[in-house]
């Protein structure tokens, strides 16, 4: 079942999603019926009819925070990618971060959303290699967007090698 982006909704529900997430360490919950939950769970039916990932049984927290914040929460990324950086997921707290900017009403920035839902998805699931799960969220995110006609802008031969978990920098000595 496709769901359609519905800017106007967004747009309350960023309204809602604002008032929950602004602050680093505590955040009230969503309310039951809210615009924010709302989104959420047309986003979570999506990935339903479209991952092979099931739901956890409870929502993660999601969280807006500053680029400075996040830059410390990844830890070792480079300095190139901390530019680029929209998302992340804590695993061990079940926490989205989303970086500020984020505008709901913004498909790209939703899309980053959905694509951090794919990795509450996969927390329970055992990977060898960690950055494996990048691949699958890539690709739901890519899809996500195809269905509201825009291309996403992904360098698919580097998303690619960071999901390989090949060695890297291997010069001979």
């Amino acid at each position: 079942m496709h769901i359609p982006f519905s800017t106007t909704a967004c747009r309350a529900a960023g309204i809602a999603i604002a008032a929950i997430t602004c602050g680093v360490v505590s955040a009230e919950p969503v309310s039951t019926g809210s615009d924010a939950e709302r989104l959420l769970s047309a986003l979570e039916e999506w990935l339903d009819q479209n991952s092979a990932y099931a739901r956890p049984p409870s929502a993660p927290t999601i969280r807006v925070i500053p680029p400075a914040i996040a830059a410390d929460l990844a830890g070792g990324l480079e300095a190139g990618h901390l530019g680029r950086l929209r998302g992340l997921f804590d695993p061990e707290t079940s926490t989205i971060y989303l970086v500020s900017p984020w505008d709901v009403s913004d498909p790209e920035d939703v899309s980053v959303l959905l694509h951090e839902l794919v990795h509450h998805r996969q927390a329970k699931q055992h990977w060898y290699c960690p950055a494996e799960q990048e691949w699958d969220a890539y690709k739901l995110q890519a899809a996500w967007l195809t269905e509201l006609g825009i291309k996403p802008d992904f360098y698919w031969p580097a998303i690619l090698l960071s999901a390989s978990c090949g060695p890297r920098d291997v010069h001979p000595g």
